[in-house]
C-alpha cells in the first residue's frame, strides 16, 4: 500500500486512547498543584509566619532618673520594648541613632524606633505648669525593603511606642491620683501621655514602586535570561537540524549538522553572552530611560544587569543540555517557580515559612534581587547585599558551565548521539 493510501487518524479515534491522556493530564495536575502551594503557601498568612523581623531601637534618652529610680524613663522603655519577646515578631537591635541610620540606610532593618533626647524630662513636665508638649516617640520606616515589609515593621514599633505610652501613663496615673491640682483633661492627658510619629527613615524616589521597583526589575533580568536562553537554544536547534521549525500551516526541516552535545552547549552559551548584551540594555533602557524609574550608578547597574541575565541563559543552557526535552520546565521550577516565593522581594523572608528561608539561601532570584536593591535604593553599598549578589552570580556561573559541560561530556563519552544526521 502507498504511503498516500494510508488513512489519516481522527481526532475522535485519538481520544478514545488513555494513553494519550496520562502523561499530559498528570503533568498539567502536578503543576497547577504545585503552584498553587508554593505561591500561596509563602503569602497566605505574613503575620502568622512573622519572626525577628530586625528593628533598630534606639535610646537617646538623655534626662536625670526620677527620684528613687535607678534607670531615666527612655531606658526604663528601651528595656521593657527589648525584654518583650513573647510573640518573636521583632528582633530588637540596640543601636545609637547613628547605628540605626546606618542600617537603614544599608537595608539592615526594615525600621527603627527612636527614643528623643528629652523623653524623660518631657514626661517629668506634665505634671507641672511647664508643660509645653507632649513626649514623643518616632518611628522610622525603610520603604527600600518593600512597602510590606516597611509596614510590618511600622506596624510593631507603633504598638510598641503605643504600650510604652499606657505603661507610662499608668506609672504617671497612681503618682498623681492624691494631688487635687490635676483636673480631669490633665489625668486623660496622663493616662496615654506619649504621641507617636512616623517618618521616613530612609527615603527612596517617587519613581521606585513604593519599594517594589526592585523586585520588578530582578523580575525582569530572571525572564530575559530564561525566555532568552531557551529561545537560544530552540533556534540553535532549528538552524542545526535537530529540531522541526513549524510557522503557522508552514513546516520546515534544515539538514541536520554533524556536531556533538558539547559543541552544541558551547555554541549556545557563547550566543546567549553575545545576546544577552542586547536584551539587558534594552531591559534597562525601557525601565530608566523609557518609563523613569528612579535609578542610580547606571553603569553599575548595566553591567549588574548583564551579569545577572546572563547567569541566569547560562543556567538554562546547561539545564536544557542535561535535561533534554525537560529541560526547559526544570528551568522554569529553578528560577521562577521556587524563585519568586523566596526571593523576600514582596514578602520579607521573616514573614515566610521555613521552607522558603530555606529555598532562599541558594534560590537565584533572592541572590540577584539583593543585589538590584542595594544599586536603586541603598546607594550600591556592598553590605546591602551587593557583594554577596555578586558572589553568588559567579558561583552560579561556575556552577552552570561545570554540570552542563560535565553531563554533555559524559552523554559524547557514552555515544549518547542527539539525533541520526538526515540528508539535505
Amino acid at each position: 500500500m502507498s504511503e498516500s493510501a494510508v488513512p489519516e487518524a481522527r481526532a475522535a479515534t485519538l481520544l478514545g486512547r488513555p494513553g494519550l491522556w496520562l502523561v499530559p493530564t498528570v503533568l498539567t495536575g502536578l503543576l497547577a498543584l504545585l503552584l498553587s502551594l508554593l505561591y500561596m503557601g509563602g503569602i497566605v498568612n505574613p503575620g502568622r509566619d512573622l519572626h525577628h523581623l530586625p528593628i533598630a531601637l534606639v535610646d537617646g534618652d538623655t534626662g536625670e532618673p526620677p527620684a528613687g529610680q535607678r534607670q531615666n524613663a527612655g531606658a526604663q522603655a528601651a528595656a521593657a520594648i527589648a525584654a518583650d519577646t513573647a510573640d518573636g515578631q521583632a528582633r530588637w537591635r540596640t543601636l545609637t541613632r547613628a547605628e540605626a541610620q546606618d542600617q537603614l540606610d544599608a537595608g539592615k532593618v526594615y525600621g527603627a524606633l527612636v527614643i528623643p533626647a528629652d523623653f524623660t524630662d518631657s514626661l517629668t513636665a506634665l505634671t507641672t505648669a511647664d508643660a509645653t508638649k507632649r513626649p514623643t516617640i518616632t518611628t522610622l520606616t525603610n520603604p527600600g525593603k518593600g512597602s510590606l515589609g516597611s509596614s510590618l515593621a511600622s506596624r510593631i514599633t507603633t504598638a510598641a511606642a503605643r504600650q510604652v505610652s499606657l505603661d507610662v501613663g499608668r506609672q504617671l496615673t497612681a503618682a498623681t491620683a492624691s494631688s487635687a491640682s490635676v483636673d480631669a483633661t490633665t489625668r486623660l492627658l496622663l493616662a496615654d501621655p506619649v504621641e507617636v510619629v512616623t517618618q521616613v527613615g530612609h527615603p527612596i524616589g517617587a519613581n521606585s514602586g513604593l519599594g517594589l521597583t526592585a523586585f520588578y526589575y530582578t523580575l525582569l533580568l530572571v525572564l530575559a535570561g530564561f525566555m532568552g536562553g531557551n529561545v537560544i537554544s530552540n533556534g540553535v536547534d532549528t538552524a542545526l537540524g535537530y529540531a522541526d521549525n513549524e510557522i503557522g500551516p508552514w513546516h520546515t526541516r534544515r539538514p541536520t549538522v554533524p556536531i556533538d552535545r558539547t559543541q552544541t552547549l558551547l555554541l549556545k552559551m557563547a550566543m546567549t553572552a553575545g545576546i544577552t548584551l542586547l536584551s539587558a540594555s534594552l531591559v534597562m533602557a525601557a525601565c530608566v530611560a523609557v518609563l523613569g524609574m528612579d535609578a542610580t550608578h547606571l553603569p553599575l547597574l548595566w553591567v549588574y544587569s548583564y551579569c545577572a541575565a546572563l547567569a541566569v541563559g547560562l543556567g538554562v543552557q546547561a539545564i536544557n543540555a542535561a535535561f533534554g526535552g525537560i529541560g526547559q520546565l526544570v528551568s522554569m521550577f529553578v528560577f521562577i517557580v521556587l524563585g519568586l516565593p523566596s526571593s523576600g522581594a514582596t514578602v520579607p523572608l521573616q514573614a515566610v515559612p521555613g521552607f522558603y528561608r530555606f529555598l532562599s539561601h541558594f534560590e537565584p532570584m533572592r541572590q540577584l534581587g539583593d543585589g538590584v536593591r542595594a544599586i536603586l535604593y541603598f546607594d550600591a553599598r556592598g553590605d546591602a547585599g551587593l557583594t554577596r549578589s555578586w558572589i553568588m552570580i559567579a558561583v552560579g556561573t561556575v556552577l552552570a558551565l561545570l554540570f552542563g559541560f560535565a553531563m554533555t561530556a559524559y552523554y559524547d563519552r557514552k555515544g549518547h548521539k542527539r539525533l541520526t544526521p538526515q540528508p539535505a
